[in-house]
């Protein structure tokens, strides 16, 4: 069931289907009806869960450091003409949400576009879908359709299914955060298996240089410098 979202002056509430969440808060209230949410689910959890196109910002919070977007397959139709409500350009990709070289998130994406701004946004600026939004300078509509835990290989995965729709713009995404761990344990799960860098200083006390090799160079040095001003005389 797609996501039902209201708002007034007096609070904040969120509605799951497995409970009622309620939170008093600032000038608006939200209102999710999902059509399945895993009892299990944590707080951190949910709020990635109902990100809507911010997603990077809030991995970024998390974490405390920058998410960087890579791309791993990107399928575009012609570009016969420019986009438009009549002649809509769509794309399928996946990229990889990555933080401190460790994939954080696994996003698959159906886009299509209808509008010149949002067209160069995403396919000639390349600007993730997230930021497409934000550039677009519009407050998406956002459905959420599924959310599902897994266990794959032992980890325990997070994965939600969702819409971003604005004035040129939609996009279908599933998102797969492979490791659910990641919530727990933050930077330490984070840091885990990473290989750890030893910077040492040495600090010098005293010459390595030993002090008959000072007396050598002066005898070597005197005789010639001796020489050189009798062969060439000072003016």
């Amino acid at each position: 069931m797609p996501s039902i979202d209201s708002y007034n002056t007096a609070s904040t509430s969120v509605q799951v289907s497995t409970g009622f969440w309620h939170v008093m808060s600032g000038p608006i209230i939200s209102s999710r009806q999902l059509s399945c949410m895993p009892r299990d689910v944590t707080g951190i959890e949910r709020i990635m869960i109902t990100a809507q196109g911010d997603l990077q910002r809030l991995l970024s919070a998390f974490f405390g450091r920058p998410i960087f977007v890579e791309p791993v397959c990107v399928d575009t139709s012609p570009r016969l003409h420019s986009a438009s409500p009549d002649c809509a350009i769509t794309q399928s990709r996946r990229v990889h949400l990555v933080c401190a070289g460790k994939v954080v998130c696994i996003a698959t994406s159906t886009v299509a576009l209808t509008s010149p701004v949002a067209e160069r946004l995403l396919l000639d600026e390349k600007f993730p879908i997230g930021q497409t939004i934000r550039k677009l300078g519009q407050c998406p509509r956002f459905s959420l359709l599924n959310v599902e835990t897994n266990t794959v290989d032992t980890k325990r995965e997070l994965r939600r299914t969702y819409t971003l729709e604005a004035a040129g713009f939609f996009a279908e995404i599933l998102e797969v955060f492979p490791d659910r761990d990641m919530f727990v344990r933050g930077e330490a799960w984070l840091l885990e298996g990473q290989p750890v860098r030893k910077v040492t200083c040495t600090r010098v006390t005293k010459s390595h240089v030993k002090p008959e090799c000072f007396f050598i160079l002066l005898l070597f040095i005197t005789p010639v410098y001796y020489l050189a001003c009798k062969i060439f005389p000072p003016p």
